[in-house]
């Protein structure tokens, strides 16, 4: 006579002591943020990242994942303008029912020495097209900056002295209008940088962006990357 088998017997048990059923063989996908409309997308890049960021003109032996968050090389190369050259420009989708209206968070922080040298936090359609607000330096100072550029065409729009070598940035998108602020990390209060409107036409969906750039040869300057966070507004 054949022994019943294990799905067979725990079957018999179901039906006559009325245990809840269960299906063998089949796990329940863990939920991830992208599943829900309402959930905040967050990274701490601590030691991994969200399987949705991707690299472009990539340099692996120039970003590393540590116990503090992403640490990004700056390397020559530009984003300003017409070069768009900078490598290791990172990027992240923002969920389609988001594009009209999100908040978008993320920690930097960058030891600048090199005139221009920055660390951004990008609202980003294409290398010629973006908003951006990071910390950069000129002529030996560190400011908060705030820019627009369409077409490779370029405004600057905010340049606030900041004393700091670390900062928490943030975007905020409203309809056709999109907002920056910083704070120093700690502080309970966000200040305004400065107030845009997004591109008329353009064709790529936006994504956010973290981008590194404008640096030395060899410098062995790294930027760090954490506490990023994008949310529906």
């Amino acid at each position: 006579m054949q022994r019943p088998s294990l799905r067979q017997t725990w079957a018999t048990a179901v039906l006559i002591l009325g245990l809840p059923t269960l299906v063998i063989g089949q796990t329940e996908r863990p939920q991830d943020s992208s599943d829900d409309p309402t959930q905040a997308i967050t990274d701490s890049f601590h030691g991994s990242m969200r399987d949705e960021w991707r690299w472009l003109r990539e340099n692996q032996a120039g970003w590393k994942l540590t116990d503090s968050g992403l640490k990004v090389l700056v390397e020559p190369g530009n984003m300003w303008g017409r070069a768009n050259d900078a490598k290791n420009v990172l990027l992240h989708p923002v969920p389609a029912a988001w594009q009209d209206s999100v908040d978008v968070r993320v920690q930097l922080e960058q030891h600048p020495r090199k005139r221009w040298e920055q660390t951004n936090l990008v609202w980003y359609y294409s290398d010629s097209t973006m908003v951006k607000i990071g910390l950069e330096i000129e002529h030996g100072v560190t400011n908060i900056v705030m820019g627009r550029e369409e077409n490779d065409r370029t405004r600057t729009i905010a340049i606030i002295p900041y004393p700091a070598e670390s900062v928490e940035l943030r975007i905020v998108v409203e309809g056709h209008d999109l907002q920056g602020f910083y704070r120093i990390p700690g502080e309970p209060d966000w200040i305004a940088v400065g107030k845009t409107t997004l591109p008329d036409e353009v064709s790529q969906s936006p994504q956010v962006s973290l981008q590194f750039y404008q640096g030395e040869e060899d410098s062995g300057r790294w930027a760090t990357a954490s506490h990023f966070e994008m949310m529906p507004r």
